[in-house]
Formats: C-alpha cells, sequence, structure tokens
C-alpha cells in the first residue's frame, strides 16, 4: 500500500474528509498529489508585478505551513497549462461541479495517471453527489470503506491471493530457470505500480520499495508490452522490467490492469523471458 493519506477539502479551505491509510515512512522524498475538481471560472487578467506578488505569497505560506507540520518542501512540480483552446481541459471541467480539491500522500514512483483514476472514481461515485460539502452529511462507514478499498486495490489483491499457490510454483519455476541469467525478484503490483506481492529471496519488500524509489521517471507503457529502467540498492545498479500485463480486475467500471516488475543484475540477459512470464501469469490470474 503506496498511497498514505488522502484528504477532500473545498477550495475555501473547508476540511470535509481525512483519513491515513498507513503510516508514513521516514526520511524519504514523497509526494503530496493535487486533483482539481473545481468548476472553471473566468479568472481577472493581473497587471505585471501582480503574477510575481501572488507567487511570492503562495511559496511564502506554503513553506510556513511545511515547517509547522514538521514537513520539508525541496521541490514543487507544477503542471503550466494553455487554457485558451485546450478542448480536452475544458471537456474534463465540464464533468465537475462544486469546489472540491482531493489531495493524497503517494510514493513517488507511482503511476501519476493511475492514481488519478482512482480519485476520480472515489470523486464519482461518493464525493461528487454530496456537493456542497459544506453543508453534507459526513462520509459513512461504506463509503469509507469504499475508498480504502480502491486506494489499496482489494480487488487486484483479492485475486492474487485466491491465486497464491500457483502463482508461487510458477514463480519459482522460472527464478529456477532464469536467475543463472541475472533475474533476482518477481513482483506484481496494481496498476499504479503498488506492489502486492513478490518472489525471489534476493531482495526483500522493504528493498524492492528502496528500488522502486530509486528508478527514473516511468513512461506510458502499452498492454502486453514492456520497458526497462536503471535503479540501484546501495552500491549495486539493477534493471527493472516493467511489464503491463493487460489483464486485471475491473472496479465500477474502471480496468485496473496488473504490472509484472522484474528485478535484475545490470548485466542479466532476459531475451524472450518478459513474454514468457506473461504469458504463464496470465493463464493463472486472467
Amino acid at each position: 500500500m503506496t498511497i498514505y493519506s488522502i484528504s477532500i477539502i473545498t477550495r475555501t479551505g473547508f476540511p470535509y474528509y481525512h483519513k491515513d491509510i498507513r503510516d508514513l515512512p521516514e526520511g524519504i522524498k514523497l509526494y503530496q498529489r493535487f486533483f482539481d475538481f473545481t468548476e472553471i471560472e473566468n479568472t481577472p487578467y493581473n497587471p505585471n508585478g501582480a503574477a510575481f506578488e501572488l507567487n511570492a505569497g503562495l511559496v511564502s505560506a506554503l513553506f510556513g505551513f511545511a515547517k509547522n507540520l514538521n514537513k520539508e518542501i525541496r521541490t514543487l512540480e507544477f503542471k503550466s497549462v494553455k487554457r485558451e483552446n485546450d478542448e480536452e481541459f475544458l471537456e474534463e471541467k465540464k464533468k465537475y461541479k462544486g469546489h472540491v480539491l482531493i489531495t493524497a500522500q503517494t510514493e513517488t514512483y507511482l503511476l501519476h495517471k493511475s492514481v488519478k483514476a482512482k480519485i476520480d472514481l472515489i470523486y464519482n461515485s461518493i464525493i461528487s453527489h454530496k456537493i456542497p460539502l459544506e453543508s453534507a452529511e459526513r462520509i459513512n462507514e461504506d463509503e469509507e470503506k469504499k475508498i480504502i478499498d480502491i486506494l489499496t486495490d482489494t480487488s487486484a489483491r483479492n485475486r492474487v491471493n485466491n491465486h497464491q499457490k500457483d502463482i508461487q510454483i510458477q514463480s519459482e519455476k522460472l527464478l529456477t530457470e532464469t536467475g543463472k541469467y541475472g533475474l533476482f525478484n518477481i513482483v506484481i503490483t496494481s496498476f499504479d505500480l503498488s506492489p502486492i506481492t513478490f518472489f525471489g529471496e534476493k531482495y526483500t519488500f522493504k528493498e524492492i520499495e528502496v528500488i522502486l524509489r530509486n528508478m527514473g521517471d516511468i513512461p506510458n507503457i502499452r498492454p502486453m508490452e514492456w520497458e526497462h529502467r536503471q535503479s540501484f540498492y546501495n552500491d549495486d545498479q539493477l534493471w527493472v522490467y516493467l511489464i503491463n500485463s493487460a489483464i486485471g480486475v475491473t472496479v465500477d467500471g474502471l480496468f485496473e490492469p496488473y504490472f509484472y516488475l522484474l528485478i535484475t543484475d545490470f548485466e542479466s540477459y532476459l531475451g524472450e523471458f518478459p513474454a514468457k512470464l506473461t504469458n504463464s501469469f496470465n493463464y493463472i490470474l486472467g
């Protein structure tokens, strides 16, 4: 589980809902991801100089709040959007009503598009029906359970658990065959790259989390295809192969494919092994 918390507020700062999913790990870089579900408004033009003053106020406020919360901000990532003729942006914003902001604290290596799909599902199935939040009923136990199930990939985890014995047998066979070529561990993750289970004795679950944190940016991976990224653990350089399985679970209409990760020696040669593993795992989990 690599989404650590979720908060739902209004644009005016009304604190509607917060849930800690898991304790934050200590001493690592995390992302605070923001998801905007506010209505479109015409923003008045700011004269020269006003933009700098607003930016200075934003930076000062964020730094002050973070310091008071004992959270250090080192990097603030933002996306500059040209909205005047951005039809995709306008169509996206037409879906939303009210002034809802949802934030989540997560691992850095998660696929943002998949995290957003989870948050969209929560908004559409639970939050949008409660607007305006200032006067809405609080989230009940069933709704909170659904939020946690979505964020922690309960459906995907249950399917893997139901086939754990068969996957274990197949993984041990594949590791025996390919370990001499540099394969260390096999990892099954949810569609946002949250690890579900792993096989192999080279690295532990916590060490695998470190390896994933040390990867570079992850590209979009098409179904039944794979990419590899360099990573490291301590002083050891590694390759991490990421395979989009193209099979998975569907939650309220959202398809969530599994990813299969192969952690290998930096000088490994796997050839067509990723395809062989994908076919064998898909036969079990499909």
